[in-house]
């Protein structure tokens, strides 16, 4: 189990390692649009946008559904959450360390200042 939650963290992590795409993601949060609609801000082709979608849905950050002919995109917010878990918890291991860092240092200090130690 734990090496599908890395695999799919790694493709949230590598879809929102582009700027284009976390744009995308950032208008998506607003509502849901289509391709076209989240092509305009940019000076690429439609054919890029749709890459960038695809790379987009396949890290299940968004969904597709079909409405007569258009296929509106949408966020979908569970695998951020999921990602902003992982990192959540890994800063709080990573606190936890400096803070014992932090004391640990702060003992060596005292030490070196009343004379004990070496």
């Amino acid at each position: 189990m734990t090496l599908m939650v890395d695999d799919e963290l790694s493709l949230v992590f590598s879809a929102l390692a582009d700027p284009t795409r976390r744009a995308i993601l950032a208008r998506l949060a607003r509502g849901d649009a289509t391709a076209n609609q989240l092509a305009e801000p940019f000076a690429m082709t439609q054919q890029a946008v749709s890459k960038h979608l695809k790379v987009l849905e396949h890290a299940r950050l968004i969904s597709r559904t079909r409405s007569a002919q258009s296929r509106p995109c949408a966020l979908d917010t569970v695998r951020l959450d999921a990602a902003a878990s992982w990192i959540a918890e890994h800063r709080r291991v990573w606190a936890e360390r400096y803070d014992r860092l932090d004391e640990h240092l702060a003992a060596l200090r005292g030490e070196r200042e009343t004379g004990h130690g070496r």
